[in-house]
């Protein structure tokens, strides 16, 4: 890696933690697109490598959130609960059945577009109203933990955070961004050590590129760790309202960069 290299994927680290950090996503569903096309990380290692990207960055938020008491609840512990197994088994999947992505590109785009679009003019409708707002029910323990597992297996798979799936449904659900966005970070943060110790045990009996690009992901994840826990500060200067905006702006970005990447 070169120091052009490393100075460019710490400063795409940094820029997208700031903007996502405070709703609870990682970031690291827009910085894979920048690792292959700019950086030059090959497929599988890309997966590990931003996996990689998640464990450096995360303790900058997570750090914040702790101060602050935004880690205690049940939800932290339930969302861990389904995607550490969800990890290793989707880790296990990309070594050795090595899906297509073409699907899961699909199925992404299917799943957030409507979700980001219905999120921001729900978002919109209800701050112009003047009739206090009633919050659709949330989902029950058993069904968080269920959904979990699946994004802990799309995560061991494509390398995804998790926090980009996890943010938009819990909080199109009812749940505040305050209460999802460090729950859905903390189980990014386990999440991604276990997937990434999951693909450095597999690269020692398996050939290819499975191993993660080290110095990459640590100059990627050591921008992430600034600007995660300057993003973490900003969310409490926040209102609820630009929060859920911001999710749902992010929820159709999201979606809509895997919808181009299908079309090319």
């Amino acid at each position: 890696m070169t120091w052009s290299t490393g100075l460019l994927g710490f400063a795409a680290g940094l820029l997208i933690s700031v903007v996502t950090a405070p709703v609870g996503v990682s970031g690291a569903v827009f910085l894979l697109p920048v690792q292959v096309s700019v950086l030059g990380v090959p497929s599988p290692a890309v997966t590990p490598t931003n996996l990689l990207y998640n464990v450096v960055a995360g303790p900058g938020a997570l750090l914040r959130h702790h101060r602050s008491g935004g880690l205690r609840g049940p939800l932290t512990r339930l969302l861990v609960l389904g995607t550490v197994p969800g990890v290793v088994v989707g880790a296990v999947i990309r070594v050795f059945a090595v899906p297509g992505p073409s699907v899961f590109r699909l199925l992404i785009a299917v799943l957030l577009l409507p979700l980001g679009g219905w999120l921001c003019l729900r978002t919109l409708h209800r701050a112009v109203r003047t009739a206090p707002a009633r919050d659709s029910p949330g989902m029950s323990p058993r069904a968080i933990t269920r959904l979990a597992m699946a994004v802990g297996v799309a995560g061991g798979i494509y390398g995804i955070g998790g926090g980009s799936l996890l943010g938009p449904i819990l909080v199109g659900r009812g749940m505040p961004v305050a209460k999802v966005a460090p729950a859905a970070l903390a189980a990014t943060f386990v999440t991604s050590v276990v997937g990434a110790g999951t693909y450095a045990l597999l690269s020692l009996t398996t050939t290819g590129d499975i191993a993660p690009y080290w110095s990459l992901g640590l100059a990627c994840g050591l921008g992430g760790l600034c600007g995660g826990y300057l993003g973490a500060r900003l969310q409490p200067r926040l209102p609820e309202t630009a929060l859920k905006l911001l999710l749902g702006v992010l929820a159709l970005g999201i979606g809509g960069l895997y919808a181009v990447q299908i079309l090319r």
